[in-house]
């Protein structure tokens, strides 16, 4: 590798971590024996910074120059940091040489926006279709859309890209308009509109002649940055939930601000980045997506944002004691999914195991049932624990966050807690 192409690496590898809106799973683009590599359905091999972010994916950013100015972007054009531009060629060497070392399993390609979004979506587009067409590459391609560039250029990415992503970042126009005045919710919604619609242009056109090539497999997805503007997460939650109806995204990405501005006096004062409300989204989100939960059952106007102590379904749980306990061997399934320490697996195995028995405690242990939760939530045969209405839920939030503290911080506070509701 050249010393030159080394030294853009180090520069637009480190420049594309704070984009978070990547996955490597979702698309299926099997090898016939005549390419290199392939992509599969049940994802790539990852592995995760502490952060969470995933790094098993090549990911760069075409260039870290930047025409915006936005607050909370490490990039910005005021930033005085080192710039750098790839070339096409270079990433499509890239791509290819650290795949034949078994460095990567696909390639993640975000960029700023250089010249115009039109010159920069153009150059992404080149780099994917180079890898498919000359270098028969079929790995995984996760592009970032460019808000801004025309729908042609959208689609043609869309023809080599296994996943878009199109980053709203500002949960409200308001806010956006304060932190990033060169950009607006119209211009990031349309490329998002163009992709759905492509999408399901293709799936019809693929019933009607099966080896019709592909659109995005893998969907879209976007990104919001928490904790840079004083959106709550009542709407950041209303506007994810929004977009999986009327977008059909795949994800939502969660991103905690990392305060890499702080002399921008728009931004909020953090010393690190808000990484326990970035994972008590991702929970949130896990219920309104599979556990059959609205978003104002999570969040509402009376709790406008999620309990930090605990997570959102334990929450809900202690808001509505009315609900509890249930009983295992009765309740239906979208009702069991509603008790603490039961998760989707479990409940379906709950469903099914009744059917030859009354289940009881040993039973739901050998299920998978977090029993040191759910125990205040239900009642089952062999099953004799106090339940949230006997002990109310302020003492049975008490409880599970002593047990959920290392040892040596279990005061006597705690034990003498404990032992005012002995549990079985």
């Amino acid at each position: 590798m050249k010393a030159e192409t080394t030294d853009k690496l180090k520069i637009l590898a480190s420049a594309a971590k704070y984009d978070v809106s990547c996955a490597s799973s979702g698309s299926n683009r099997p090898n016939k024996g005549k390419g290199l590599g392939n992509a599969a359905p049940w994802g790539i091999c990852h592995s995760f910074t502490e952060d969470g972010r995933c790094v098993s994916l090549m990911k760069l950013m075409l260039t870290n120059h930047c025409i915006y100015d936005c607050a909370y972007c490490a990039n910005r054009k005021s930033n005085d940091i080192q710039r750098s531009t790839f070339t096409v060629n270079e990433v499509v060497d890239l791509t290819i040489e650290f795949y034949r070392r078994n460095y990567i399993e696909g390639l993640f390609l975000s960029s700023g926006i250089i010249k115009n979004p039109d010159y920069t979506m153009e150059r992404m587009v080149r780099i994917a279709k180079e890898l498919r067409t000359t270098q028969n590459y079929n790995g995984y391609i996760h592009l970032k859309s460019i808000p801004g560039a025309s729908d042609e250029l959208q689609q043609q990415a869309g023809l080599y890209a296994d996943r878009l992503s199109v980053n709203i970042e500002i949960a409200t126009e308001n806010n956006l308009k304060m932190l990033a005045p060169d950009k607006n919710f119209k211009d990031i919604l349309l490329p998002m509109n163009t992709i759905r619609n492509k999408i399901i242009e293709n799936k019809e056109e693929r019933r009607k002649f099966k080896h019709a090539p592909r659109f995005t497999p893998a969907g879209q997805s976007t990104q919001l940055i928490i904790g840079a503007s004083p959106d709550s997460d009542k709407h950041i939650l209303n506007l994810a939930g929004n977009l999986y109806n009327s977008k059909k995204l795949k994800r939502v990405y969660y991103s905690g601000y990392i305060p890499v501005n702080s002399y921008d006096k728009r931004l909020p004062a953090l010393i690190e980045p808000p990484l326990k409300r970035e994972n008590r989204l991702y929970q949130a989100d896990w219920l309104f997506r599979f556990y059959n939960y609205s978003i104002n059952e999570i969040v509402n106007d009376d709790h406008p944002d999620l309990d930090l102590e605990i997570d959102p379904k334990l929450s809900y749980a202690l808001r509505n004691p009315w609900m509890f306990p249930i009983d295992i061997n009765k309740a239906s399934y979208e009702t069991i999914l509603r008790v603490p320490g039961i998760g989707v697996l479990s409940a379906k195995k709950i469903i099914l195991g009744r059917r030859y028995s009354k289940l009881n405690l040993s039973n739901l242990k050998k299920i998978g049932v977090v029993l040191k939760r759910a125990k205040y939530f239900i009642r089952c045969n062999e099953l004799k624990a106090l339940t949230i209405n006997e002990l109310l839920p302020e003492n049975v939030r008490s409880i599970i966050l002593n047990e959920n503290k290392p040892l040596k911080q279990l005061n006597g506070t705690m034990h003498k807690q404990l032992s005012l509701f002995p549990v079985n």
